[in-house]
């Protein structure tokens, strides 16, 4: 059988660990037919200013499947993040991130084997925004002063969290579904209903009643700083986290560095029309063309890929392959090695030559 996937390579270093991962599947002998489709900077610098075209929604669209390398986002400034407007053109619910411990990763854990379950469509990144000294923001500021509420500055820039109890109870019952498709014994909610008692609220007594009827799977909840403490200090405590969506684009990348780092920390966007298979990390533009940066994370999203595609042998040996090298401590790049300096450091060609050579040994 021959699989149609979607492959946005990206910007900065995203082509270079594209074609590596590429390369990693491809040599699991799985057929794949690879609709490559470019997003993200420089194709709005050739596309009239727009980073997202259409034809990338449809092409995972018609395909339902995608692999995508890492995409730059402006800080402050410029167009919104690709990834958040794919997210939501696609209604990719829910970002699910496994951070897990391998043995050759510098860590000061072992035996840690989290998934973070970020719900993906609203919360902080709803994009509802103000911008200071426009006149809606000050209509706005005047409305919620009529409403009762304390007077805000006029040179106030306003972001409204949006939490509803429709996507609070998807992404929940997404987690227990995962949890228990995956052996998994405990799921946490994680939120900060302490402090916003009706947005955090309306998620923590949701995610209370959907626990109810998941009685075969250990629930509690944490509140989201506490959390970050205790998975620095006893991470093993942990199982599936489900929570709001900025607090998992923040608690993803604390439970990455807890086991490595981003270079090993795949990631996945799923919804009912499909997904997106990305590595956590960045697009890193100053090392672009310089075959330094470590494909692997992209190559765990690929294995992970097969997975869901059912080839599940072919992704348990690509997740094989990896393991063994990133053990080993030969093949790696920079950051994998113990000291960033180390000469004896490959490149991101070099490792994925490394696994297409073992892969292809069988």
């Amino acid at each position: 059988m021959t699989y149609t996937v979607t492959l946005i390579p990206g910007d900065g270093t995203g082509p270079e660990i594209a074609a590596a991962a590429r390369r990693a599947i491809d040599a699991t002998s799985v057929k794949i037919d690879w609709e490559i489709q470019n997003a993200g900077a420089e194709t709005a610098e050739k596309e009239g200013g727009n980073p997202l075209p259409h034809r990338v929604i449809e092409s995972i669209q018609r395909n339902r499947v995608a692999l995508k390398g890492p995409i730059t986002t402006p800080i402050g400034k410029g167009f919104r993040s690709v990834n958040v407007g794919l997210r939501q053109a696609l209604n990719l619910y829910a970002n699910v991130r496994p951070c897990k411990t391998y043995v050759g990763v510098r860590s000061k854990f072992e035996g840690v084997d989290l998934v973070i379950v970020r719900e993906n469509t609203e919360g902080m990144y709803s994009g509802i925004e103000f911008d200071v000294g426009k006149p809606e923001t000050a209509t706005l500021i005047a409305t919620m002063e009529q409403l009762g509420r304390p007077r805000l500055r006029d040179d106030a820039a306003i972001s409204i969290k949006v939490i509803t109890r429709h996507a609070s109870e998807r992404i929940v019952r997404f987690a227990f579904d995962y949890a228990r498709r995956h052996g998994r014994r405990k799921v946490t909610a994680v939120h900060k209903a302490n402090i916003m008692k009706f947005s955090d609220g309306l998620f923590l007594d949701t995610a209370t009643t959907v626990a109810q009827a998941n009685a075969g799977i250990e629930f509690e909840d944490r509140i989201v700083d506490n959390i970050c403490m205790q998975l620095v200090q006893k991470p093993e405590l942990y199982d599936v986290l489900v929570m709001p969506n900025l607090y998992g684009d923040i608690v993803s990348d604390l439970a990455a560095g807890i086991v490595g780092g981003l270079g090993i920390a795949p990631g996945i966007n799923i919804g009912e029309e499909g997904a997106v298979f990305e590595p956590i990390h960045g697009s890193a533009p100053k090392y672009a063309g310089q075959n330094k940066v470590n494909p692997m994370a992209l190559m765990f999203c690929g294995s992970l890929m097969l997975k869901h595609l059912g080839e599940h042998g072919a992704g348990d040996r690509l997740e094989k392959v990896l393991t063994d090298i990133i053990a080993e401590g030969k093949h790696v790049t920079y950051d994998m090695k113990p000291r960033p300096d180390d000469p004896t450091a490959v490149g991101t060609s070099q490792v994925a030559d490394a696994v297409v050579e073992r892969l292809q040994r069988g």
